[in-house]
């Protein structure tokens, strides 16, 4: 231990001035050099991109895909639909929430509005979950940067479709990973031009999808939402089904599941 300090001391003794001042405004430009290289990210607010006031409304054109004839024909239904913020409600968690009213008519928009049901938005400090149907989703969650991820169905159990549809799809939604992975600073939805735009991207997998050989069994499962700032979702797309080859069977095989593609028209 003595050898050390004695060593140090001498060493000291050694570096003249002159190298001391030398070094002195190198070691201060590096330090400032590395102070200003640090980025500080601020990310939008909830709130921007799921703006949640009584008496907003998005309406939107709504193309829903169908099964009949046993699962045997497919068929693509077209609406208009309006989401309506209604009201402020308490969730069963005693949080602050927003009653959604649906409307629905016909795709020319030739008919009247009749109900179409309520869903439940609630906006927290980091995300937003939305009820619909009794399956709570996290819809949204900061940061609002791309590759920001989640598990936005993890409060869904297994089979949460099973009420519904016989298929296998939605075995393993609750591990779901939901992800910025798109950001448009401007971009045409319909006919509208709206500017700010991150897609979430929820899944997009596959088997046999188109089915190609009606022999063998396939899926298919995509669904990616597309919002706005402040203006809300302004675009929807959901595809969930399972072909069963039936084999064996004179009337072929079938599917079973449903889709869901929705735009925005217009919105106060």
């Amino acid at each position: 231990m003595e050898n050390v300090e004695f060593n140090l001391m001498t060493l000291k003794k050694l570096i003249p001035l002159s190298a001391a001042v030398f070094f002195l405004p190198i070691a201060i430009g590096i330090f400032y050099s590395c102070e200003r290289k640090v980025d500080v990210f601020t990310s939008d607010a909830i709130a921007d991109y799921l703006p949640v006031t009584v008496g907003k409304y998005i309406t939107y054109r709504l193309d829903s895909t169908v099964f009949t004839n046993t699962g045997r024909n497919e068929e693509i239904h077209k609406y208009q639909v309006k989401h309506i913020v209604d009201a402020v409600v308490t969730d069963n968690l005693g949080r602050q929430s927003f009653r959604i009213i649906r409307q629905i008519r016909d795709s020319a928009g030739t008919n009247p509005w009749v109900e179409n049901g309520t869903y439940f938005i609630t906006p927290v400090s980091d995300q937003v979950e939305v009820v619909e149907d009794n399956l709570r989703f996290i819809k949204l969650r900061i940061p609002f940067k791309l590759n920001t991820d989640w598990k936005g169905n993890k409060y869904l159990n297994t089979d949460p479709y099973a009420s519904l549809y016989t298929f296998s799809n939605d075995d393993n939604m609750y591990d779901w990973d939901y992800k910025y992975d798109q950001y448009d600073a401007s971009t045409t939805i319909g006919t509208q031009t709206v500017q700010d735009v991150y897609t979430v991207f929820h899944i997009d997998e596959s088997l046999n999808a188109p089915v190609t050989d009606n022999r063998i069994y396939g899926f298919k499962n995509y669904s990616i939402e597309k919002y706005a700032k402040n203006t809300g979702l302004v675009y929807r797309e959901d595809i969930f089904w399972e072909y069963e080859p039936n084999t064996g069977n004179p009337g072929g095989g079938y599917k079973t599941g449903f889709g869901i593609k929705m735009w925005m028209l217009d919105h106060n």
